[in-house]
């Protein structure tokens, strides 16, 4: 299989992407197996991605197939650009300030029909 895996990433990248110059795919082997290591264009991130994810995990079951046909192990991680916006770091810029806390108000145990009343007032 000697990179075949590598060859397949870079040329199913490279067909997706609008840089495919920029891709670049490095391939290390541990003892837990092939690990691909795979880098884009920051502006084609979300074209790897994919909708929820569909493109990079189609990609990685794919792998997973070609791995199994020579029994490797392949795992594809993509590398988030430096400065690139991830997920968390999407919603931390999308989410509202926090408001300050309210003061605690002391409310009667229990309240009457008159003081509704005068509360409506």
């Amino acid at each position: 299989m000697a990179e075949k895996d590598q060859e397949f990433v870079e040329y199913a990248v490279r067909a997706i992407v609008e840089n495919p110059d920029k891709v670049k795919v490095e391939r290390t082997i541990d003892e837990r197996g092939v690990l691909l290591s795979l880098e884009v264009d920051p502006a084609d991130m979300g074209k790897i991605i994919g909708k929820d994810g569909r493109t990079a995990k189609a990609i990685r079951t794919l792998l997973r197939v070609l791995g199994a046909q020579n029994d490797a192990r392949v795992n594809l991680k993509i590398i988030e650009p430096e400065g690139g916006l991830g997920r968390a770091s999407e919603r931390a810029e999308r989410t509202e300030p926090v408001a300050e806390p309210v003061a605690a108000v002391d409310m009667p145990e229990t309240t009457s029909k008159e003081d509704l009343g005068a509360l409506e007032e």
